[in-house]
């Protein structure tokens, strides 16, 4: 169908017969992504308010059915690419959202940090190099006052706010270290995301990022699984992949709107969860709890 084709269809969507209204909207969801910059101009060139919330709820689906194709897409082919899974989620609230744009703004923290590194460094200035640029420098700091806010899961307005919770403040410090080629990873503990520096000769320790950088040890892990009377698992020592990370994520996001008692979004975003699971994936001891 041409646009004079597609424009056409549009207007149906205000004919008086619902099952007219209805076949229409059928053929908007099949035709999908495309309709939405055509549904956009109706909306705006229209006066007509339950026309407006039909096109609306529209866009919303349309949206939202692209954000469960690109996760999935994102998840099948390796989850290779932290930043972009991140990209997606973001997109669920701010579908315009550039990846490119939150790429360059990334990279931009890395130059930022950069001046500070010499490349003969001992692990424990690298980290305390990263620490200094991390919450001196660049201004990031944990969300204690809006801590169950969606938008702490949101990169873009963690990036906007330089305010986050503990794995978002994680990620970033994690993509930052990365590309110093540092070798810093995510860990999942119970109620807590964390870091851990593991290199090639051995050396491993643990970095909380929401408590300023504190570098911690194996045997304060050992304490603090102790103390929720857990099993101690490999998982809660050794670096996890992107998709526990987005999984992570994408299940604070759904206590986050649990918190503010909306059930639809809530709804959404475990559909985008279940598209990024692992078959037979149950739910981690790490991740009952938002953190």
């Amino acid at each position: 169908m041409n646009d004079n084709e597609l424009k056409a269809l549009i207007s149906l969507l205000d004919d008086e017969d619902r099952e007219v209204v209805e076949h229409v909207e059928q053929r908007i969801r099949q035709i999908g992504g495309p309709m939405i910059p055509l549904l956009e101009t109706e909306w705006e060139g229209s006066f007509n308010p339950a026309l407006q919330k039909r096109i609306e709820e529209l866009i919303h689906d349309l949206q939202y059915e692209s954000v469960l194709e690109r996760i999935r897409d994102w998840k099948n082919g390796g989850a290779m690419d932290l930043l972009e899974g991140l990209w997606i989620i973001a997109t669920y609230q701010y579908p315009d959202l550039s990846l490119d744009k939150l790429r360059q703004e990334v990279e931009q923290l890395f130059y930022d940090v950069w001046v500070d590194f010499r490349p003969d460094m001992h692990p424990d200035e690298q980290v305390r190099a990263m620490n200094t640029a991390f919450f001196s420098k660049l201004k990031f700091a944990p969300n204690t006052k809006h801590f169950h806010s969606p938008a702490n899961s949101m990169i873009n307005q963690v990036l906007d706010t330089r305010r986050g919770n503990p794995i978002t403040l994680c990620v970033l410090y994690m993509l930052i270290a990365q590309r110093l080629n540092l070798p810093i990873y995510g860990v999942n503990l119970p109620n807590l995301f964390v870091l851990t520096y593991k290199n090639s000769n051995g050396v491993q320790f643990y970095i909380n990022v929401f408590n300023r950088g504190l570098v911690f040890t194996k045997k304060d892990i050992d304490q603090y699984i102790d103390q929720l009377n857990l099993k101690r698992l490999d998982t809660f020592y050794q670096p996890c992949t992107n998709a526990d990370i987005v999984r992570r994520v994408l299940r604070n996001l759904t206590l986050a709107f649990e918190k503010n008692g909306d059930t639809e979004r809530v709804r959404e975003v475990e559909a985008i969860l279940n598209a990024v699971k692992d078959e037979g994936d149950g739910l981690p001891l790490s991740d009952y709890t938002q953190r």
